[in-house]
């Protein structure tokens, strides 16, 4: 299904909140362990001030506020009446795809492997059938649980389309390793892109 998208019923109080250890950093801003009402972990996501549009930030938390799969991170809510911004999530205990193989590759297994092409075929599939591109799957935005469970993140660049293709504007950047070449040539985004996205993580 797909959950309507208000944003009042998504916003969090920042004092509910507490701020744990970082789990990552990047140019846009940071992700943090949490607590939300001193009960559930949470995985709290913020931008660093001028680092990036907020009306930016606050798309990506719309788009994941319509989303809602057991192989897409769970939105919990939003804190926008503060600064800097929150993007609150499920908290995945393992962490990326992408360090969880580096470390772990040798003993996975191939059962598992599999296991991560269903998972990231179902949110896949989900995404597509709800007419949204995500335009940056890769190892590094698929997140594992405490389980094995792999599922897909950080909907910065996704998209929602109706004609199944999406024109980026001129100069804007995309993750190169993982892209086909119409989006290499051309800038245009489809489903197709992203299943050679998945070919490739895949691979």
């Amino acid at each position: 299904m797909v959950v309507s998208g208000s944003k009042e019923k998504w916003e969090i109080d920042p004092s509910e909140l507490t701020f744990m250890k970082e789990l990552g950093s990047g140019q846009f801003g940071v992700v943090r362990l949490g607590k939300w009402r001193a009960l559930c972990k949470v995985a709290i996501k913020t931008i660093n001030e001028g680092a990036m549009h907020e009306e930016d930030f606050i798309e990506e938390a719309k788009i994941m506020m319509r989303l809602c799969h057991p192989k897409l991170v769970q939105l919990y809510g939003v804190c926008t009446r503060q600064r800097p911004m929150c993007i609150v999530t499920e908290f995945m205990e393992n962490g990326c795809l992408l360090n969880y193989l580096r470390q772990n590759g040798g003993t996975t297994g191939q059962p598992w492997l599999l296991s991560v092409c269903q998972d990231t075929c179902e949110a896949m599939q989900y995404l597509e059938t709800h007419h949204f591109i995500h335009r940056d799957l890769a190892a590094r935005n698929c997140l594992v649980s405490d389980k094995n469970v792999v599922k897909v993140c950080d909907f910065g660049m996704t998209r929602y389309v109706l004609d199944n293709q999406y024109t980026s504007s001129t100069g804007s950047k995309f993750p190169v390793k993982w892209s086909p070449p119409e989006v290499l040539h051309y800038n245009k985004y489809s489903s197709k892109s992203d299943v050679w996205s998945f070919g490739v993580l895949m691979w």
